[in-house]
């Protein structure tokens, strides 16, 4: 197996598994494996590379969570990667990089299609095959693609906006990107729902560039520049948090409703506050789980389905609880969470 890192991080890497080897070496009687048969077990097991939007992201984490843990099950090296701040140049390089460097599968994004596609299938024409997961590339040579409808889930917080407004609202966006095809997918699911109903009017839309002091900045701004504003959508796990914190700055909470993506712990303890009215919750590491796991079943010869929907369901103070109970009987995000 070639790692694909150069620098410290390889090194400390190859260091702590030699170290642990020769430790073990030192603690079992002469008969056990030398260390050059324990490398070389190292080294027959698949390597994959899981890609993230954003390395040290909490949303990504849970997608590596999944990932780590079947990977684990399945006897799979794995590595998690991801640009230091989301770029869709430097997610390119990465994946790039990878490709080159000969791994056996690869987990990746696919934020722009018309970029993505020409990787995607240099990839898959060297032998390795790619997963996307969380954004697809449906024209590229994908294996399969692993999560959410992204269209679908921006009409689901369309119509349940409708819900908690009447159909009446003056509504600011605030998108994780504009050139992300996960983004442009909720925004216009989102819009299209509310066309239904005319007294909902969208009077601004924002790129937070998926930051969350970013998604603060472009609240402000968007509060400031339409103070009849109603509603605040965020569309990635950052915005809505973010939005929430200068609702709650500015006095306004109970005037602005907000709704965003995900459960991540703030998120949720703004549900519970009634600062944020309700979210998109994903399933971020079922979608590292089973995009491993079909990795896996690919290499061994079997079918694979082109696409699996993760799924999703919306999560408000009223059923806060519920989502809190599926947690533990899951033992947090799985399999078990696939289907809604």
């Amino acid at each position: 197996m070639r790692s694909w890192f150069n620098g410290l991080g390889a090194g400390l890497v190859v260091t702590a598994l030699l170290a642990g080897a020769v430790l073990a070496r030192w603690s079992r009687p002469a008969s056990t494996p030398s260390l050059a048969a324990e490398m070389e077990r190292l080294t027959r097991q698949p390597h994959f590379v899981l890609i993230a939007e954003e390395y040290g992201n909490p949303y990504w984490d849970l997608v590596r969570r999944g990932a780590l843990a079947e990977a684990q099950r399945r006897g799979v090296t794995l590595e998690f990667t991801g640009p230091g701040r989301a770029g869709i140049q430097e997610h390119l390089r990465l994946l790039d990089r990878a490709i080159v460097s000969g791994v056996n599968g690869i987990l990746t994004q696919g934020l722009s299609e018309a970029e993505f596609k020409p990787l995607i299938d240099k990839a898959v024409s060297r032998g390795i095959p790619v997963i996307t997961v969380d954004t697809d590339a449906p024209g590229s040579r994908r294996i399969s693609y692993v999560g959410t409808d992204n269209y679908a889930s921006g009409r689901l917080a369309g119509q349940e906006m409708i819900r908690a407004t009447g159909g009446r609202a003056r509504v600011g966006i605030i998108t994780g990107s504009f050139q992300s095809a996960n983004e442009v997918q909720r925004v216009q699911g989102f819009r299209d729902a509310i066309r239904s109903a005319p007294g909902m009017q969208v009077v601004a839309v924002e790129s937070s560039d998926i930051s969350r002091l970013v998604a603060a900045e472009k609240a402000g701004q968007i509060l400031t520049q339409h103070p009849d504003v109603t509603v605040l959508f965020g569309t990635s796990a950052l915005d809505a948090m973010a939005a929430a914190q200068v609702v709650l700055e500015r006095g306004l909470q109970g005037r602005v409703l907000i709704v965003g993506y995900d459960d991540l712990p703030q998120t949720l303890d703004y549900i519970r506050q009634g600062v944020i009215y309700g979210s998109v919750v994903q399933n971020p590491r079922a979608m590292g789980e089973l995009g491993v796991a079909l990795l896996v079943s690919y290499r061994e010869g079997r079918s694979v389905p082109p696409v699996v929907d993760t799924g999703v369901w919306f999560v408000t103070t009223a059923t806060l609880k519920d989502l809190e109970a599926r947690r533990e009987q899951e033992g947090g995000l799985g399999r078990a969470a696939v289907t809604p």
